[in-house]
């Protein structure tokens, strides 16, 4: 009898840790799943991605890699208003998500990692992570200005170097 109460004990330190992330994952704390999130696609590539929800809803267009449909590595975002520029996210995407980078608003930056639908939404993101948004969105603009001079859009490709140093000014 003592053999059957304490024989399971010894395999408590395997299903313990495994009970508790099927437990967190069915919480849902565990993280959101694509599902979850409310997905775009570029008009002309059709390049599918999530855009952080400081950038409004309205014609969304991704500069940067698209891998298996879907927009990867880092790249910009960039909301058009008809023939206007609107809000820009200048950072890296996984698989369509962001997950790090700035938001260039009218009113200012919104840096940070991507959480609960946007970037840089916490109250006071940690100073290393909005050191890392700020530099890892300079080299998106570094890209996509070398997307742009690749298309011979020498004005395009000037004021995303310019707001490159910007954005590494930031971090200092």
């Amino acid at each position: 009898m003592a053999r059957r109460v304490f024989g399971g004990i010894g395999r408590l330190p395997v299903i313990v840790p495994i009970a508790l992330v099927v437990i967190l994952y069915s919480n849902g704390t565990g993280g959101a799943a694509p599902t979850d999130l409310h997905w775009s696609q570029d008009p002309g590539t059709h390049c599918k991605f999530v855009a952080p929800a400081s950038l409004t809803s309205g014609p969304t267009f991704w500069i940067g890699s698209c891998i298996d449909g879907k927009a990867s590595g880092e790249g910009m975002l960039r909301r058009r208003d008809g023939g206007q520029a609107g809000p820009a996210f200048f950072g890296r995407m996984k698989e369509g998500i962001p997950e790090i980078g700035v938001i260039d608003l009218a009113e200012g930056y919104r840096a940070g990692s991507f959480r609960d639908g946007d970037i840089g939404g916490q109250a006071e993101p940690e100073p290393q992570n909005r050191i890392d948004a700020f530099r890892i969105a300079a080299e998106a603009a570094r890209s996509v200005s070398a997307h742009y001079a690749a298309e011979n859009n020498a004005g395009s490709a000037h004021i995303c170097e310019e707001l490159a140093k910007t954005l590494e000014q930031q971090t200092d």
